[in-house]
């Protein structure tokens, strides 16, 4: 069963909110962080990011880098532009994107049960992202970034959110790209009873995002043997009916030696093929194939697609086995240099764009993996190929930190 606890979150005072805020580390470049924080002191990612106040072309992991993010978190919270809260709450948050909108529960998990596998999750992580992650925390000690968890959703659990949320907001922002974020603070006894109440009945959570965050959490907690907060970790918990995930595209460098028309015989044999098609796939076991100026539609032969496991039926399980692996010799698109990945958040757009400008010589669009699939895949203990998720809106670091 899930053991979430209320805490008292560290925040951005409300009229300061919008400036603080900040997209994930992992979603842009030094470069494009630099960019963005110009001229805005109070921009998290002077926490998030440090490197962009330092010399370009620092070395990201060294020392510097996260003493400087040290001093600039503490700076903030000298100023009074992040205030810690007086007692513990849970926090309603919700992130409109467009015509789509989602509320989650901001929480903090526990480490334990996230190295016991109640927590669960679906992808491998890298060690040295791990080990990013937590010098990062430990630096700061306190943990900035959520990690994006979702569960199977309950209907006591969604009137409660709709009675909340009904009420004014503590903060209501839209950031520059559109997205509006509001928080709400639930610190009452009758509400804090009933949500802990209510996720200790939920069997399970799952991690949508934030892999590397919840290990680093975890090995924090494990070095300091629980001490203070460590035993808990930040986390943002969606229904899973809420979750809105877009495909993780591909673009390759090169043919691997086949030309245009052999390329296009072996495809053959594996898909059948339009080609006049779209640049977005109409539906599951279908890609788009973008190559020599124009977009084909391609669709797995229904022989490879009969299969039980859920993990071999992923379209982007698919792709790897019978495309990618075989005909393109990218046996391990984790390392291979001859892959890239593009968030679907960039749109087909993208593809053609790097396409054409001759950087890379073809892609393939894919449709959304479901969320269904990911629960059922971690509740058989199954791992996911890299890249098959994009979860979309981001959450925004800062609107809640948690203090160990």
């Amino acid at each position: 069963m899930a053991t979430i606890k209320p805490f008292a979150a560290l925040r951005p005072q409300p009229e300061l909110a919008g400036k603080i805020c900040e997209l994930p580390y992992d979603v842009m470049s030094s470069e494009e962080a630099r960019e963005i924080a110009q001229g805005n002191p109070l921009s998290f990612l002077h926490v998030s990011k440090p490197e962009i106040d330092l010399p370009p072309g620092t070395d990201l992991y060294s020392a510097e880098v996260y003493a400087k993010g040290a001093e600039n978190f503490s700076r903030l919270i000298g100023q009074g532009a992040l205030k810690l809260d007086a007692q513990p709450a849970f926090y309603l948050y919700r992130q409109i994107m467009g015509t789509h909108s989602q509320t989650g529960l901001v929480a903090a998990a526990s480490c334990q049960e996230y190295l016991e596998g109640i927590i669960k999750k679906h992808e491998f992580t890298r060690p040295d992202k791990e080990d990013d992650r937590v010098r990062h925390i430990e630096t700061l000690n306190s943990q900035t970034g959520p990690v994006f968890l979702t569960y199977r959703a309950e209907a006591a659990v969604d009137a409660f959110v709709a009675q909340r949320t009904a009420q004014a907001p503590a903060v209501d922002i839209t950031a520059p790209d559109g997205v509006r974020h509001t928080a709400w603070v639930v610190a009452d006894a009758d509400g804090l009873t009933f949500i802990e109440g209510a996720f200790a009945r939920i069997p399970s959570l799952y991690i949508a995002d934030g892999h590397h965050r919840s290990a680093a959490a975890g090995r924090v907690f494990q070095s300091r043997q629980g001490a203070g907060h460590s035993g808990r970790f930040l986390t943002v918990i969606f229904p899973h009916n809420q979750m809105q995930i877009l495909p993780y595209n591909r673009v390759l460098k090169d043919l691997n030696g086949h030309s245009p028309e052999q390329l296009r015989a072996k495809l053959a044999e594996i898909f059948e093929i339009s080609p006049q098609g779209a640049p977005k796939p109409a539906g599951k076991h279908e890609l788009g194939f973008y190559f020599g100026g124009q977009w084909s539609t391609l669709r797995f032969k229904a022989a490879l697609t009969d299969v039980s496991d859920p993990i071999e039926r992923l379209d982007v399980t698919l792709l790897q086995k019978h495309v990618l692996a075989p005909l393109f010799g990218i046996d391990d698109p984790r390392t291979s240099k001859r892959i890239n990945f593009v968030g679907g958040i960039r749109g087909t757009a993208e593809l053609e764009k790097l396409v054409d400008g001759g950087e890379y010589a073809c892609a393939f669009s894919m449709f959304p993996t479901s969320i269904v699939d990911l629960m059922t895949i971690a509740d058989a203990g199954g791992i996911m190929p890299p890249k098959s998720t994009w979860f979309e809106p981001k959450l925004r670091d800062a609107m809640f930190c948690h203090q160990l």
